[in-house]
């Protein structure tokens, strides 16, 4: 196995970068890995990197210390926002909306597939972060929490849009209503989570699970990802045109040649991105 460890540019996120599995982990488990200090700007910046680059097919998010994420810094929130003036809500909408953006959307969005692998409380914006990743892994110890009604706030990065995606709108409500806390083996039993291990084997089940993944053509699984993405958007015709289009895309494509061959000669494909 080859491993690269990638700069982040900040000491609150590593990245390891092994056989196409690149992995993501927020390091502050001082602060439960909360969303503080310059981990947001590096995030953002690693997820553009590595949406670029050819070598990570597949994306592990995870974090340190037992926890996955407690959303953001209750702290210093208001403060970072406000850049340090006095509070201009226009000024402060901008600011959380491109940190929106350059986080939330962009994981969702992100071309090729990801995994989040909950070792512990993924929380408020943290919450949100699992559930724009399209596969999660969790620990016995793991749980998703909406956190924003105990401290009166309504809720960002994304979080009631996906959620409601994922449960339907009656269960969303609730869970944001009642500010409820979902444990593993609900969220495994509402579809919110793939699978849950014991709290040690998260991460290297993660990523087993995503060297798997990265075994398969890239372009297959971008347009995989896009079909599926797509379905709640559209309806049955435009589903069925863009299916048409990604299938011929794929059928001409030099991964597609060697799958063919592979299965041939019944041998493992070796796909190279194109």
């Amino acid at each position: 196995m080859t491993q690269n460890e990638i700069d982040t540019g900040s000491e609150l996120l590593l990245c390891n970068l092994a056989d196409g599995v690149a992995t993501l982990t927020l390091n502050n488990p001082e602060r439960r890995n909360a969303l503080s200090g310059d981990l947001p700007q590096a995030l953002g910046r690693m997820l553009a990197q590595l949406d670029e680059d050819p070598r990570a097919r597949v994306l592990v998010l995870t974090g340190a210390g037992g926890a996955f994420c407690a959303g953001g810094d209750i702290s210093s929130m208001g403060a970072a926002l406000g850049d340090g003036a006095q509070p201009d809500p226009d000024a402060m909408t901008r600011r959380l909306r491109q940190a929106q953006d350059d986080i939330a959307l962009r994981l969702a969005r992100l071309s090729k597939p990801s995994i989040a692998a909950l070792p512990g409380a993924a929380a408020g914006a943290g919450m949100s972060l699992a559930l724009a990743c399209d596969l999660r892994i969790s620990g016995q110890s793991g749980y998703l929490l909406p956190a924003f009604g105990g401290i009166g706030l309504s809720g960002d990065f994304g979080g009631s849009w996906l959620l409601t995606r994922l449960i339907g709108p009656a269960r969303a409500k609730e869970v944001y209503f009642t500010n409820r806390r979902i444990m593993s083996d609900e969220a495994q039993a509402l579809g919110l989570v793939n699978r849950v291990v014991a709290d040690a084997d998260v991460v290297g089940e993660a990523q087993a699970l995503a060297a798997q993944i990265a075994g398969f053509a890239p372009m297959a699984l971008r347009y995989m990802k896009e079909n599926i993405d797509r379905a709640g958007d559209v309806d049955l015709r435009h589903a069925l045109d863009f299916e048409a289009d990604r299938m011929i895309r794929t059928l001409l494509s030099a991964d597609h040649r060697e799958g063919a061959r592979a299965f041939a000669e019944k041998r493992k494909p070796e796909f190279g991105g194109r």
